[in-house]
């Protein structure tokens, strides 16, 4: 990869590495989980899958944890050209604790602004996720939205999300001046970012557009514990491994003010685990 990469990654929180896939094999993973999805439900779904329900997201739900029962879910996450740029990101070695597949069919709910390590619970450090495009991905169909440089804030406590935009019902408030950029992607392309940058997504407003996206987290091979939920840690090689179970809730930020300035102060407030993206 470009020095680009890591440094626009250090600097921003997030970086594309673009075309990493091809899009023939963005196809082929497409392809792939739409036959899964046809199936029926699987351990791990956002939902149950119900062909004729009103909501896209209960015809589509969003699949988790797809590596410990599909052989090419696990080959995927553990993938050499995804381990080649989180070891140039991390400059360590990294260990995979989940895969995850978004279908995001058209009309579809997005999720509202977020953390991912308010959720995995990585310490000490934060995790980091490589999202692939398996779609054309813009504003329209519901791109991921990033809160540039936001990745040096702690957690930051939940407030309410509004449930007609966001299928969770937990966001994160940001500053009205904070800058939150749509992330335009081609099929085959990864966006690598840090746990703690602030992100979400909009709906999909197409009438005829999917948004798919293939995900895995990941931690620093400096972690010693991580949510309960996302044990057993598999090294980049697939050989299981066991960490400490992260303890339930922990300190959060809030928002004040400093001589008009914001600044984030710790509360103590307990975070709760819900989904993900």
């Amino acid at each position: 990869m470009s020095d680009s990469f890591k440094s626009s990654f250090e600097a921003d929180g997030y970086a594309v590495a673009r075309g990493l896939f091809s899009g023939a094999a963005a196809a082929r993973y497409r392809d792939h989980f739409m036959e899964l999805r046809s199936r029926g439900s699987y351990p791990h779904d956002l939902v149950g899958a119900d062909p004729a329900a009103r909501d896209p997201l209960r015809r589509y739900p969003r699949m988790a944890h797809m590596h410990r029962w599909d052989a090419e879910s696990l080959r995927w996450l553990l993938h050499p050209q995804i381990a080649r740029c989180l070891r140039e990101l991390l400059g360590a070695e990294p260990y995979a604790v989940q895969s995850m597949l978004y279908f995001k069919p058209p009309g579809a709910r997005g999720q509202a602004l977020h953390q991912d390590n308010f959720y995995l619970r990585a310490q000490p450090g934060t995790c980091i996720a490589a999202w692939m495009a398996l779609d054309p991905v813009d504003e329209d169909n519901g791109c991921l939205r990033v809160v540039p440089g936001s990745h040096r804030w702690p957690v930051l406590c939940t407030t309410r999300a509004d449930t007609t935009a966001s299928f969770t019902d937990v966001t994160v408030p940001v500053p009205a001046d904070a800058p939150v950029h749509p992330v335009i992607m081609a099929p085959g392309d990864v966006l690598f970012f840090n746990g703690s940058l602030v992100h979400g997504s909009a709906p999909n407003t197409t009438s005829d557009r999917f948004r798919r996206s293939l995900i895995g987290h990941y931690v620093h091979a400096d972690v010693r514990q991580v949510a309960d939920y996302f044990h057993p840690a598999l090294a980049m090689d697939g050989t299981p491994l066991r960490l400490d179970t992260s303890p339930d809730g922990g300190p959060c930020g809030e928002w004040a003010e400093d001589d008009g300035v914001p600044v984030i102060e710790m509360t103590g407030r307990e975070p709760v685990t819900q989904a993900r993206e």
